[in-house]
């Protein structure tokens, strides 16, 4: 089975690239196995001398949830069941750990939605990501 993940950072780019990449599934001889993964930006400064770890965890794991629910109800909607994971890093570069890590067959990325000129350019996380990446990168835009 094909193992995919898709990065999700919420926003409506991100959205738009799960449902494009539903209407693709029939480019795959069985339904993969699909992850979702949000990536939290670290939280800068010396917070952590005012709030507690456990208290940043929650944190980044309820606004993780915020951004994969549009997602996961997307796929849902479609009968597909999928994994999710949030992490807190660099974006594309933990996408690339996390890619090597749990052995994915592809990334299925959106591409950063910027206007008509700006459309033509890949967002900062998705160029990187396809530079970083030893695995196929799909670009959804």
């Amino acid at each position: 089975m094909v193992k995919i993940f898709m990065p999700i950072d919420g926003s409506a780019a991100s959205d738009k690239a799960v449902a494009d990449f539903i209407q693709l599934l029939d480019w795959y001889k069985e339904t993969p196995e699909i992850h979702l993964l949000n990536v939290q930006l670290p939280l800068h400064g010396d917070i952590s001398m005012f709030i507690d770890r456990e208290t940043i965890q929650q944190y980044h794991q309820e606004n993780g949830m915020k951004k994969l629910q549009n997602a996961r109800e997307l796929l849902n909607q479609a009968g597909l069941s999928c994994q999710y994971h949030i992490t807190v890093a660099d974006p594309a570069e933990m996408m690339v750990q996390f890619a090597k890590e749990r052995f994915f067959d592809q990334i299925a990325i959106g591409a950063r939605g910027l206007g008509a000129v700006k459309s033509l350019l890949l967002g900062s996380v998705a160029r990187k990501l396809i530079k970083l990446s030893g695995i196929p990168v799909l670009v959804l835009k």
